[in-house]
């Protein structure tokens, strides 16, 4: 599985991905930073990328649109990219369950879960 994060997550977060979600990338890093969500969606359709946002509107088009591609909407504050990092780490395989094993469209993530 790999991630396309969306402009408000860090690109910075890439390299330490590619471990556990190899091939993973930005918005920024594919020059799509002032890309509207349809070209971010069909762009992350187009190479089966998860999309990772803090942003609502993507749960939003995954209920009109359908899968792929599947969103990872972090419902946290801002926070460093540590944390962010070790959300992601850290709810691998709750992300993998759902995602790939359960088929759902979309999953909310937050640092409680």
């Amino acid at each position: 599985m790999k991630f396309l994060l969306d402009d408000n997550l860090s690109r910075r977060l890439v390299p330490f991905l590619q471990h556990d979600y190899p091939g993973s990338t930005q918005v920024v890093l594919l020059a799509l930073e002032a890309a509207s969500d349809s070209v971010v969606w069909h762009t992350a359709k187009d190479h089966d990328c998860v999309i990772v946002t803090r942003d609502a509107d993507f749960q939003e088009l995954s209920l009109v649109w359908g899968q792929p591609p599947k969103v990872i909407w972090l419902k946290t504050k801002n926070q460093s990219r540590a944390a962010t990092l070790k959300i992601l780490l850290d709810h691998r395989l709750m992300i993998e369950d759902a995602l790939l094993i359960r088929g759902q469209a979309c999953i909310e993530v937050s640092d409680s879960v």
